[in-house]
C-alpha cells in the first residue's frame, strides 16, 4: 500500500449494556445492545470496507459488541484486545493509533464514550456532506460509529488531519 492512499478509521462505540451488580469493566450487553450490535455489524459490512485490524477494549461489553458485529462481516480482521482503550482520553487513543503498523490500511476501534466521541471530534478537521451535523444532532449513542479518512502514516495521525466521511447510529 502506498501512503498516498487514504487510510480509514472506524470508531465504534460499544452497544447498550446492562447495569447489574458487577464492576463497570464486567458489564454485559443488554438485549437491545445485542440487537443493535448486529445491525451495526450489517451496516459496517455493507460499507464494503475491508478491515485489516480491529482494536477492541478488554471490557466485556466491547468484546461482546465486536463478536456480534464481526459475525456479519465477510472477512474477520485480526483482532487485538487492548486494555489501554478502556477509559482512554482522545490523546491516549491517538497515541495508541500512532503505534499501528504501516501495512494496516483500514482499522476499526471498538471503545467507550467519552473517549470515542472525543476522538472523532478531535480528528475530524473536515466532514463530507452532513456527517458532522448528524453526529452533532444525535451525539454518540451506544452502537454508533463514524468513518474517518486521512492521508499519511499512522505515526502522522494527529488532531484535525482526518475527514469525517460517515456517521451511523441505531434508531431509537
Amino acid at each position: 500500500m502506498s501512503v498516498a492512499e487514504p487510510r480509514r478509521i472506524i470508531l465504534f462505540r460499544h452497544a447498550k449494556a446492562d447495569w447489574p451488580q458487577v464492576t463497570d469493566h464486567e458489564r454485559r450487553l443488554a438485549d437491545r445492545g445485542r440487537k443493535d450490535a448486529a445491525v451495526a455489524g450489517l451496516k459496517l459490512a455493507d460499507s464494503a470496507i475491508s478491515f485489516d485490524l480491529a482494536l477492541c477494549s478488554t471490557a466485556v461489553r466491547t468484546r461482546e459488541t465486536w463478536k456480534i458485529a464481526v459475525s456479519e462481516f465477510p472477512h474477520r480482521p485480526k483482532t487485538v484486545y487492548e486494555e489501554r482503550i478502556y477509559e482512554a482520553s482522545p490523546g491516549e487513543l491517538i497515541a495508541l493509533l500512532n503505534e499501528t503498523p504501516d501495512d494496516v490500511h483500514n482499522l476499526v476501534l471498538i471503545g467507550h464514550n467519552p473517549g470515542v466521541q472525543g476522538l472523532a471530534d478531535v480528528l475530524a478537521g473536515a466532514a463530507e456532506e452532513d456527517a458532522r451535523e448528524r453526529m452533532s444532532a444525535r451525539g454518540f449513542p451506544a452502537a454508533a460509529f463514524v468513518v474517518l479518512s486521512f492521508d499519511g502514516t499512522w505515526k502522522s495521525l494527529e488532531p484535525g488531519v482526518a475527514t469525517l466521511v460517515d456517521y451511523w447510529a441505531p434508531s431509537d
